[in-house]
């Protein structure tokens, strides 16, 4: 019976040691579209909380949450590429003075796997490393008065002699450094967690959701997104195909002058906006209220351009339903739209996963009709659409969030002057 439970225990041991390996993902990042390079990627984990930022060129490196710890990569003078590597990496490093340089190859359990020792000259030096065995290791850089240190991963499963070679030495001056780095950037992961990627490039920003089975790149399709007072928003792409995938804004509408609530919202050339509780700050949060006759520019189009982006137009109810629809219908798909949490959203905030990158906040609205006054921020988000027609009728509708449901709400013909946020949808 003591032999079965060992087996037993040594079975779900290497189970668990399988499972943890089967985490041990890689994630690289790519752009196309406007513009073709990524300059910064945050990435959150809307299951756990975790967060990173990394630089556009930068590896994600999904690891179990007990896995190790991150150390502090100095990428200015030590360059490990590539990472991960398969037969061989080169390491390039800069030293500060001349003198005694020593690399070791450290494995997870502390062994020193391969050493040598230099003497180098002030510059830059390149170094290849090859024979590694599968699995993470730390490279180790230190001399009379510089210590580097960086992760190393290894996917090369060929028998062959752990070998640390130096290859190159250029001289140069102390104030040398590296011009092209890249970092393996580690974040805790549990298979089935929903991870969001919030990527720029310059002007450009782009949000996408994935929850990785494997190591992959994700190519964020960068898209331009100004309004006429020159203000970018992220965008998120939703939906699959070339028919299906729909490009929306990610972030509520915030162009326009800010008037006091008790001024209406007129025809009269400038583009007007309500901050909540007529405070400018709400504005930059929250975005803009509008009047929908304001949204639609004063014009009877379906799908019209109105106050958006050039080459964006206001969301007919059609658009709004063919997302709700990949989202998996009315009944779910409002969960799947609110950020995650309740510090933006009041408690208990159901159903709330943000998986598709939409990011809806509760901006709350303007009551024109009864109380006359801005209320259930926090409580409530409302989207106004284009207006559909129906024979010789015209309608038009509004979305509906809740912190207190996961489902999205559709009416139609709310009164016109009351104040709802804004998402603009690509052409």
């Amino acid at each position: 019976m003591k032999i079965m439970k060992k087996i037993y225990a040594i079975t779900f041991l290497v189970l668990a040691l399988l499972k943890v390996q089967g985490q041990d993902y890689f994630i690289s990042f790519a752009a196309t579209g406007d513009t073709s390079a990524v300059d910064t990627v945050k990435v959150d984990n809307l299951t756990s909380g975790a967060t990173v930022t990394l630089n556009g060129s930068d590896i994600l490196h999904l690891i179990p949450s007990l896995g190790i710890g991150a150390i502090n990569d100095d990428n200015r003078y030590l360059h490990l590429y590539p990472n991960p590597m398969q037969d061989q990496s080169t390491l390039d490093v800069v030293t500060s003075v001349s003198g005694t340089s020593t690399i070791s190859l450290v494995n997870l359990s502390g062994e020193t796997v391969c050493q040598i020792s230099e003497e180098l000259k002030r510059g830059t030096h390149s170094f290849r490393v090859s024979g590694i065995q599968r699995g993470m290791y730390f490279v180790k850089v230190t001399g009379n008065d510089y210590s580097y240190s960086t992760k190393l991963v290894s996917q090369c499963n060929l028998p062959g002699e752990t070998r640390i070679e130096l290859v190159n030495s250029v001289a140069g001056s102390e104030n040398s450094h590296l011009k092209s780095t890249a970092a393996t950037i580690d974040m805790p992961y549990t298979d089935g967690d929903i991870l969001m990627y919030k990527a720029t490039a310059g002007q450009y920003s782009m949000v996408d959701t994935d929850v990785p089975a494997g190591s992959k790149t994700i190519t964020f399709p960068f898209v331009a997104c100004t309004d006429s007072d020159g203000n970018h928003y992220a965008t998120v792409r939703i939906g699959t195909g070339k028919s299906g995938a729909q490009t929306w804004m990610a972030q509520n509408l915030n162009v326009g002058t800010w008037i006091n609530v008790s001024q209406p919202q007129t025809n009269n050339g400038v583009t007007e906006k309500y901050c909540y509780n007529d405070y400018d700050y709400n504005c930059s949060i929250y975005g803009g209220l509008y009047q929908w006759y304001e949204v639609m520019q004063y014009v009877d189009t379906i799908g019209a351009k109105g106050i958006c982006p050039e080459g964006w137009h206001l969301p007919t109810i059609y658009e709004w339903g063919d997302m709700i629809t990949y989202l998996g219908g009315t009944d779910v798909a409002g969960g799947k739209l609110k950020t995650t949490g309740t510090s933006s959203w009041l408690s208990p905030n159901i159903g709330a996963t943000n998986e598709c990158g939409f990011s809806a906040l509760p901006a709350g609205w303007f009551d024109s009709i009864f109380a006359h006054e801005f209320t259930n921020i926090g409580e409530l988000a409302y989207f106004w659409t284009s207006l559909s027609r129906s024979g010789y009728f015209i309608e038009y509708y509004y979305v509906e969030l809740s912190y207190n449901w996961y489902f999205v709400g559709i009416l139609n013909n709310p009164p016109p002057y009351d104040g709802y946020s804004v998402r603009c949808v690509a052409d």
